[in-house]
């Protein structure tokens, strides 16, 4: 960790909650699984983002997850030194120190220099993919979806060889939240890339709630945008195709993959529950 954090770093609100009741207890962690954290629309650099992020470090002493997927909107307010740390590497110190590794995708908020940023993992692209355990991620731009991008996610996935295959991005296909809603263009053109080739699993931001939407063409979304920004009541028109949505405060996602099946639980700022289930991987035919 770079001296830099420390410099900076004033004081860190440690909410350390006691897994109890409703509160969220422990994705049970399995000797072979994957386990992994969900953020997005995060860096905000409000107490409420400080406070997601403790409990995040919280709740990684007994989920023992070691990588964080970010749907963008990374830093708020532009990009410097002095975001970076206030708005990253401060409130999620506790998981950096632990070796906790970032994934980062671009958000509309997002500058293009933090494909530069070794903290993000972005290896200085707009999107990349990496594989981890038997998943294979895709980080999309969804900012710009030119020809190129789509035709490097085509043949990524068509060569890939894991079992799981999972994308994320800022902007949802799906969503029912009043304030953006879906990108039906978007939808349009990377649908039926994504449907093609059999990806499982899409976690994006952009609307700042949580939502899951009811399984699409074979592909369950996630809406994970309110990690630091939250529009309370912006589901009041959710759709048919809401499975579950939360718009009453921050929250987070925890994920556990083994083998065949997919274990994610969704845990507001007051470490509380408000989402859970599981996903089982159908065998393309």
């Amino acid at each position: 960790m770079s001296n830099s954090i420390t410099r900076y770093l004033v004081a860190v609100l440690l909410l350390c909650v006691p897994a109890e009741g409703g509160h969220a207890q422990a994705i049970q962690a399995q000797a072979e699984s994957l386990r992994f954290a969900v953020i997005g629309d995060f860096g905000s650099g409000t107490p409420q983002q400080y406070e997601v992020a403790s409990l995040m470090a919280a709740v990684r002493a007994r989920s023992q997850y070691d990588m964080v997927l970010t749907a963008g909107d990374n830093i708020y307010g532009g990009w410097n030194r002095r975001a970076v740390v206030d708005r990253f590497e401060m409130p999620y110190r506790l998981l950096l120190e632990g070796g906790v590794s970032f994934f980062a995708s671009l958000g509309n908020h997002d500058d293009l220099a933090e494909r530069q940023y070794p903290l993000f993992n972005m290896g200085g692209e707009r999107y990349y993919s990496f594989t981890r355990s038997n998943v294979q991620f895709f980080a999309l731009d969804s900012n710009y979806m030119d020809g190129a991008q789509l035709t490097w996610l085509r043949r990524g996935l068509e060569a890939s060889t894991a079992p799981w295959k999972i994308a994320f991005f800022h902007h949802p296909l799906y969503s029912s939240a009043l304030r953006h809603g879906a990108e039906e263009d978007l939808r349009v053109v990377l649908e039926p890339v994504l449907v093609q080739y059999n990806v499982q699993v899409v976690f994006s931001g952009h609307d700042h709630v949580y939502e899951r939407l009811k399984p699409q063409r074979g592909i369950t979304y996630f809406v994970c945008g309110s990690s630091g920004q939250l529009r309370r009541g912006n589901l009041n028109g959710r759709s048919p195709e809401t499975a579950a949505g939360f718009d009453q405060d921050l929250a987070f996602m925890v994920v556990e993959i083994e083998d065949d099946v997919m274990r994610f639980r969704t845990i507001s700022r007051t470490d509380v529950v408000v989402d859970s289930g599981v996903i089982h991987r159908v065998t393309p035919r």
